[in-house]
């Protein structure tokens, strides 16, 4: 690699390893913003997208085949410096420390509109439909995807745009009913970590994590959480509801499978809500009749907004990051990272550093 050429790690097809191209460095041109890499976490999305569809369950597959062009960039967790603007960017500096908002939309559909790009029917989302972060350099269509980190490390900050973003939506979701009763978060990999540290910057309760792994809830509880619990324990519903102390109303699902869903479902009590986050797959039979007879709210949370991800740094500026587990990893290491990621090897993120 030379200052004029830039190394990416790509995909060249799906279900096939990660391979390392040169190119030459992108030029920004227009509004766009040229970043210089320094963090680009590794998110079990990726692993979906290797994979080239996620699993819906019953045999159902929803496809990224058509989505995506070949050589293409994972990355959807990028932090950098400002490395070059088009000549019309503006209201930006080059040098600073940035998070990429990679929630890119269509800017014309209803959900743009509002705010919601996230949403949007036709994304244009960094690292899923667009080159992303690993890679040296990123260039991102607009400043406003472009968020200021302020003092805050580049690298540990890197997650903040998927896993803390997707966290911190998904726990506004409850409103105050938090101020009330504990959170059940199920699963303490790079989601359940993340959440659990949130909850304390955001003045909550410590949470009830419900992990399998052993060594994630040795995690869980280091980075804040009250209990952490075997759902394949004996009793474990039972050892639940005593660690909650009152009825289970607030549930996090960050694994999204069908046993996770299914104890959810069997747990949340009259009036509760269960917000499901997690893509590992599978699918559910629900009892139309209980839905109202519980009054119980089952909520489906993707990623969050560009303005939630706006109030994430600025609380994190304020309060500081979570402490949650990071593996720094070079660059050249993605592929091996994301099998580590598949086989359950990584506790908390992985950050891959140019």
């Amino acid at each position: 690699m030379t200052d004029q050429t830039t190394r990416s790690f790509q995909m060249t097809g799906f279900d096939k390893p990660l391979v390392e191209n040169v190119n030459p460095v992108p030029k920004a041109t227009g509004t766009q913003v040229l970043v210089r890499v320094k963090g680009a976490g590794i998110c079990h999305s990726d692993l979906h997208i290797q994979d080239g569809y996620y699993d819906l369950g019953s045999g159902e597959k929803m496809s990224f085949e058509g989505r995506i062009q070949f050589p293409f960039t994972p990355g959807h967790e990028t932090t950098g410096d400002v490395a070059a603007l088009g000549p019309e960017a503006e209201g930006i500096e080059v040098g600073i420390n940035v998070v990429i908002c990679s929630w890119v939309g269509c800017g014309e559909c209803a959900h743009c509109k509002q705010g919601d790009e996230h949403l949007c029917s036709a994304p244009q989302f960094i690292g899923v439909n667009k080159p992303g972060g690993y890679s040296d350099y990123v260039v991102v269509p607009h400043p406003r995807y472009l968020i200021d980190l302020g003092n805050l490390d580049p690298i540990k900050a890197a997650p903040m745009s998927c896993s803390g973003l997707t966290t911190y939506s998904a726990i506004r979701k409850f409103g105050k009913i938090l101020n009330n009763v504990p959170l059940v978060i199920f699963g303490a990999g790079g989601l359940g970590l993340m959440a659990t540290g949130l909850m304390a910057k955001l003045d909550l309760a410590p949470p009830v994590v419900v992990e399998i792994d052993a060594a994630k809830r040795e995690a869980a509880l280091k980075a804040g959480a009250a209990v952490a619990i075997d759902p394949n324990a004996g009793d474990a519903m039972q050892k639940i509801r005593d660690a909650v102390g009152q009825p289970v109303l607030a549930i996090l699902d960050l694994v999204g499978s069908s046993d996770t869903a299914k104890l959810g479902l069997a747990l949340i009590e009259k009036g509760g809500r269960m917000v499901i986050v997690g893509l590992l797959g599978g699918d559910i039979r629900i009892s139309v009749p209980s839905l109202p007879l519980k009054s119980i709210t089952l909520q489906g949370s993707y990623i969050g907004s560009p303005a939630e991800l706006r109030e994430l740094v600025g609380l994190l500026r304020e309060k500081g990051l979570p402490d949650t587990p990071l593996d720094r990893r070079p660059l050249d290491q993605a592929d091996a990272a994301l099998s580590d990621l598949r086989a359950g090897k990584v506790v908390g993120r992985v950050v891959l550093i140019p």
